[in-house]
């Protein structure tokens, strides 16, 4: 039976951790009543789980319980947040500012919301993917209702400067969305000393269960009835998100949030210290590397790499033998062109589409880290030996390749 290769893709998801698991088993069987029965002893239980959970995710971004509320996941979230507010703001204005890097839920959102007459304006990035300083004060326009930054992008890590947004949106009166589904517990955040008032996070990037996700809505915002809910049924979520809640994938989400507030600080340098040994380990091995986001703050477990004269492909194809990992965003995998983050960053076509995205997580051992690194000098070095471009460069002639 061929070995199992090693994970290290946990931008794309997480394992659920054994402890998550073990808090979610009661509620799918013992403890299977709805959280909306008001009446019985069945439904009690389901709902005092669920608003336990609800405590432990809301105290993970510094908000109040009431304050937040359970979706299907990030994208659900980022729809509802960004669509939801810009209905409901219409009347004060049809400008929503958001950046060319963030993750497709978002994008395609505000793409949608331009069809019905929405004016989007997409931030570009500089070589690290970070925005410049001004670049949000100089696009808000006197219809400007709202701006969308995420925490950590998905494909290169980089973190961009929320609070410093915050307090611009803040002082104008613009409602500020962050997509915070990469890096949360890893990476400080706290909504109210950022100036957030929407935060879309996701249970199954910090080893909690797929399915399930929250929306922070500040409690200002809720006051105002923002956003204008998307589902209709119910009036379930403080009438924001009609609909069953998934019991136990909240309490595993739960789990997972009370985890990380506990252990996501420490594991993150540790996580950091492979990433960085991994990292070394390639750029001294390898020539003609290219490490995009270096110098700029990142998620902790994000290497995202570019090698010189390599088929992108054949690259990927070979390594996924031995390391699962991707080329960027799980969400883009099924199209085809390169990374529209390198794109925006500026990367050379030819680099990006042989870039890697090593994501390392909470089960990452400098082992695995040894092994990988070992295993992707293997194969660049063999991929390059049988490429007449390679060759080429190695013998000193200028290609454009």
């Amino acid at each position: 039976m061929p070995q199992t290769p090693i994970y290290m893709d946990h931008h794309a998801t997480t394992p659920v951790d054994e402890r998550v698991l073990e808090a979610m088993l009661p509620y799918f069987h013992d403890r299977f009543g709805n959280a909306a029965s008001r009446v019985h002893a069945h439904g009690q239980a389901a709902r005092d789980a669920v608003e336990a959970a609800r405590a432990d995710v809301a105290g993970l971004i510094g908000a109040r319980a009431e304050e937040l509320i359970f979706t299907s996941g990030a994208t659900e979230s980022d729809n509802l947040a960004i669509t939801g507010t810009a209905r409901g703001r219409a009347s004060e204005g049809k400008h929503i500012i958001t950046v060319r890097t963030e993750h497709k839920a978002v994008l395609d959102t505000c793409s949608a919301l331009e069809q019905e007459g929405w004016r989007v304006t997409r931030l570009g990035v500089d070589e690290r993917g970070l925005i410049a300083p001004d670049a949000v004060a100089n696009a808000v326009a006197d219809d400007t209702v709202l701006v969308s930054v995420m925490l950590a992008n998905n494909e290169v890590g980089v973190v961009q400067d929320l609070a410093a947004i915050g307090a611009l949106t803040r002082s104008r009166g613009i409602t500020f969305h962050c997509d915070a589904a990469q890096g949360l517990g890893y990476l400080p955040l706290s909504v109210a000393e950022m100036n957030i008032d929407l935060a879309s996070i996701a249970s199954h990037k910090m080893y909690g269960p797929k399915g399930v996700g929250a929306l922070y809505i500040a409690r200002s915002m809720q006051t105002r009835g923002l956003p204008l809910p998307l589902i209709h049924g119910g009036g379930h979520e403080r009438g924001f998100r009609s609909g069953t809640l998934n019991v136990a994938g909240i309490v595993g989400f739960g789990a997972a949030a009370s985890i990380m507030q506990l252990e996501g600080q420490p594991e993150a340098v540790r996580i950091a210290e492979l990433r960085d040994a991994l990292q070394s380990r390639l750029e001294e091995s390898i020539d003609e590397v290219r490490v995009n986001s270096a110098g700029a703050p990142r998620h902790p477990g994000n290497l995202n790499v570019s090698f010189g004269y390599v088929d992108g492909a054949a690259l990927l194809l070979r390594l996924c033998e031995i390391v699962s990992v991707s080329s960027g965003a799980a969400c883009s995998s099924a199209q085809a062109g390169p990374s529209y983050v390198l794109e925006a960053m500026g990367v050379p076509r030819d680099w990006s589409s042989a870039s890697v995205r090593f994501g390392l997580g909470r089960g990452s051992t400098l082992a695995e880290v040894e092994a990988v690194a070992e295993a992707t000098v293997s194969v660049v070095s063999e991929l390059r030996a049988r490429s007449p471009l390679w060759a080429a460069r190695k013998g000193g002639k200028p290609i454009d390749w």
